[in-house]
């Protein structure tokens, strides 16, 4: 079973940037399709970006031309960099794994994310 820890949330101002990063183990990493979703008190969460075995990545509209996701196989990681932050992307952002990309995913704990005004 893959264990994924998230990190680099924290408190921004609106237009700033911040870089998540989400650690796995546990499990073989280029077998799984990475992503990171975000959540927001009373709603489901919503798939901000994925990025497969090879490489392929595709963007939910919100956050296109903001935010950019990516994967060291090297290091296990996958990373979310998010620029241009804005009051509504304020949430408890996730990394998730997708073995095979079958539609199971395994999720971290979550990093918070605050953009003030």
């Amino acid at each position: 079973q893959i264990q994924l820890v998230e990190s680099g949330g924290g408190l921004v101002q609106a237009g700033g940037s911040l870089r998540l990063s989400c650690a796995a183990s546990g499990s073989i990493f280029t077998n799984y399709v990475m992503a990171w979703y975000r959540r927001t008190p009373g709603k489901e969460p919503d798939l901000l970006a994925r990025i497969t075995t090879d490489g392929s990545i595709k963007y939910a509209d919100s956050v296109k031309g903001r935010f950019t996701i990516s994967r060291d196989n090297a290091k296990n990681t996958v990373s979310l960099q998010m620029n241009t932050l804005k009051p509504e992307d304020t949430a408890v952002y996730y990394c998730t794994a997708d073995l095979y990309g079958l539609g199971y995913l395994s999720w971290g704990q979550g990093t918070e994310v605050t953009v003030s005004s």
